[in-house]
Formats: structure tokens, C-alpha cells, sequence
């Protein structure tokens, strides 16, 4: 029997190192104690940890299960073989345009949804679905984090690419770019320190 009281879409959101996760993480751990049956899901372009589990930068964990980024509805046939009423995604913005069916689906079927995500990308454009999850949400906790120039309010992420701002052409998303710290990396930066190279192409 799904819990039945207004499914509500909770999304989280911010910048890079913002605590998205940890936020997250410590609303599902909350629903575990009320009893509530959780699925967590991210898309299989998170290798930042195992796929069996979700972790934070302050080391928190929970279970968690891989979906390609691809096929978001593979979300609802989970919660459904699972028994779910409460159904938490992680890194949203990563799934294709169907995230947001998705959602809609979960909630019309009775379950309720906590979904984190970028707001902005690395040029500080609205990223993907994120600016439609947020208009549909019940309710919208933005984040901020610290600057690591300056140390003021971040509210945007900083992509480097061999430690030079990545081009405002270069591609949206980079499969397995959590990996590739060598070359690329990202910072939580104020606006005023945050900066997108000119176009590659120029």
C-alpha cells in the first residue's frame, strides 16, 4: 500500500560541493526511521563511487541502484518492483528529457520524489531538466556553497580543463569526466571568480 497524502516532488539543488547529497541523504535516512520504503537512484554516468551505494563528500552512504542516464523510465519499473513509496535521484540533470515523465508518473502513482541537481551548468546556463523539475516542485531547497577564490557565496561551478576554464562550446556532459581529474576539474566559485572560456570553435 503506497503512502497516499499528496505525493510531492522535493527538488534539491545548487552548485557544485553545495551538500545536494548529504541533504539528500539525510532526508532518506529520516524516511527509513518513518518507515517509508526508499529506492535511490543515479544515473550509471556517476562513477564517482560504487555502484551499490551513494556517497557524499563528508563520507555519508546509502544504497543505491545505477540507471542509464538513457532510459529514466527504468526509475518507475524499479519502484514498482521494489514496492517503493518514496523514490530519491540523484544527479537529475544527467538523465535525458524523460526525467521529467518520470517524476510525474511516480507521483501520480502515489510515491514521492526527492531528486538533486545542478541548476546551472559549467557555463551557467539552466542544466537540462532542472529548470522544469524546479517549476514543478513542491517545494525547491537551493544551496550555496564557498568560493574557493575569494571565499564568498558560490553559487556556480567551475569547470577547468587542464587548469584553464573549459570553453563554452566544450560538451555538456563528459562521459566518465568524474574520472578524469588529471585534466578536468571542478570548483564551487562566486560569479564574480566564476569564468567560461571563449568558444573553441571561435
Amino acid at each position: 500500500m503506497f503512502y497516499r497524502s499528496d505525493p510531492w516532488l522535493h527538488v534539491i539543488t545548487g552548485c557544485m560541493s553545495s551538500g545536494k547529497t548529504d541533504e539528500l541523504l539525510r532526508l532518506l535516512r529520516r524516511a527509513e526511521i518513518a518507515r517509508r520504503r526508499v529506492l535511490l537512484v543515479r544515473p550509471d554516468i556517476d562513477v564517482r563511487t560504487p555502484p551499490e551505494f551513494a556517497e557524499s563528500r563528508s563520507h555519508a552512504r546509502f544504497p543505491s541502484t545505477l540507471v542509464p542516464r538513457s532510459d529514466p523510465g527504468m526509475i518507475l519499473a524499479l519502484a514498482r518492483e521494489r514496492d517503493a513509496d518514496l523514490v530519491g535521484i540523484e544527479e537529475a540533470e544527467f538523465f535525458e528529457p524523460g526525467i521529467v515523465d518520470t517524476v510525474q508518473t511516480l507521483r501520480a502513482t502515489g510515491r514521492h520524489v526527492i531528486a538533486t541537481g545542478l541548476n546551472l551548468d559549467f557555463a551557467g546556463r539552466p542544466f537540462n531538466s532542472m529548470p522544469m523539475l524546479m517549476a514543478l516542485a513542491d517545494e525547491v531547497t537551493t544551496l550555496t556553497a564557498i568560493c574557493v577564490v575569494c571565499g564568498d557565496t558560490a553559487t556556480r561551478t567551475q569547470r577547468l580543463v587542464n587548469g584553464q576554464p573549459a570553453a563554452s562550446d566544450d560538451p555538456l556532459i563528459v562521459v566518465g569526466g568524474f574520472e578524469r581529474a588529471a585534466v578536468e576539474t571542478y570548483e564551487a566559485r562566486c560569479i564574480r571568480h566564476h569564468e567560461v572560456g571563449a568558444p573553441r570553435g571561435a
